[in-house]
């Protein structure tokens, strides 16, 4: 069966199940063409809230389809692929957090969204890669423990000199991939091109870029520019996806490892098994993590 063949049953089966399919927009374009909305982590979660079908795919990673059930409890989520992780997501968890705030017991925790449900149960407040700055300002504490992501922590500690920052060290393996040497042959390949990056990126790729921002941000930012050429510091999903979007305009990346093998693994077959019933994994959350979670994310609703 080709591609299309699958879309078009995938697309049947999803009309005759009342499904609604999410997919991230590191997804590959066969996925996103089949899908009810396209997005980052929490602009998902939001869609699926207000979307009336009771059952929810997540084309994407775990605490995704996490967030989603948070958001919510109500409906049936599933994720596509249930080996679809996140390193990030993955390198602290709540008893090493738990620890961490008994050393700095009057800092508030800032927690990025890309965290497990379980984590979020020792946060104050959740963000997004564009909401960060915004949010982190409008606390009341100027001492900010910043967990998991280092380069997105430190970026937005620049933007607030002010208040007092403890960044533990974690991160994103895939944008780690791409440093100042990849930097340096992409411009000098593309002299022209405006460096548009993602802040999970290191400080030597965000501190020389033209802009910086999260996925959303990046592709709205290469649509309305002027400009005609441009260097994609994130998922090579994006590159992808502008290239589709403006033919007229030329997209580089700045590094061809700049891929998330866990964002790469979700298939068209995934997605169609997950609506026959024969695969996926549907999500469940304890009751008390669930509630205790949300906390955070309605402090950044609250904040935002």
């Amino acid at each position: 069966m080709g591609i299309k063949e699958l879309q078009e049953e995938i697309l049947q089966l999803k009309k005759e199940k009342d499904v609604c399919i999410l997919a991230h927009a590191y997804q590959g374009r066969e996925i996103t063409e089949i899908a009810d909305f396209t997005g980052d982590s929490f602009g998902l979660s939001v869609e699926a809230s207000k979307a009336p079908q009771k059952t929810v795919i997540m084309c994407g990673v775990r605490f995704m389809a996490e967030t989603v059930k948070i958001l919510s409890p109500e409906k049936t989520v599933y994720l596509a692929n249930p080996l679809a992780g996140c390193p990030m997501a993955d390198q602290m968890d709540r008893d090493m957090i738990s620890a961490v705030k008994e050393d700095f017991p009057d800092y508030t925790v800032v927690c990025y969204i890309n965290t497990s449900s379980e984590l979020k149960t020792v946060c104050d407040v959740c963000v997004t890669s564009s909401s960060a700055v915004k949010i982190v300002s409008r606390l009341e504490n100027k001492n900010i423990l910043f967990i998991p992501d280092k380069n997105l922590g430190g970026f937005v500690a620049k933007q607030l000199p002010y208040k007092n920052f403890k960044i533990l060290d974690g991160g994103c393996p895939t944008h780690f991939r791409a440093g100042k040497r990849d930097l340096k042959r992409a411009k000098a390949a593309h002299p022209n091109a405006l460096v548009l990056a993602h802040p999970e990126c290191l400080p030597e790729i965000t501190d020389y870029s033209d802009f910086v921002g999260s996925t959303t941000a990046i592709i709205d930012f290469a649509k309305k520019s002027d400009a005609k050429e441009f260097i994609i510091g994130t998922e090579l999903s994006i590159l992808e996806q502008l290239q589709y979007e403006c033919p007229e305009k030329n997209f580089y990346p700045l590094s061809i490892d700049l891929v998330c093998h866990n964002m790469k693994i979700t298939t068209l077959t995934d997605v169609l098994n997950c609506l026959k019933g024969t695969g996926g994994e549907i999500i469940e959350l304890d009751d008390e993590i669930r509630i205790q979670a949300k906390k955070c994310i309605d402090k950044m609703i609250e904040l935002g």
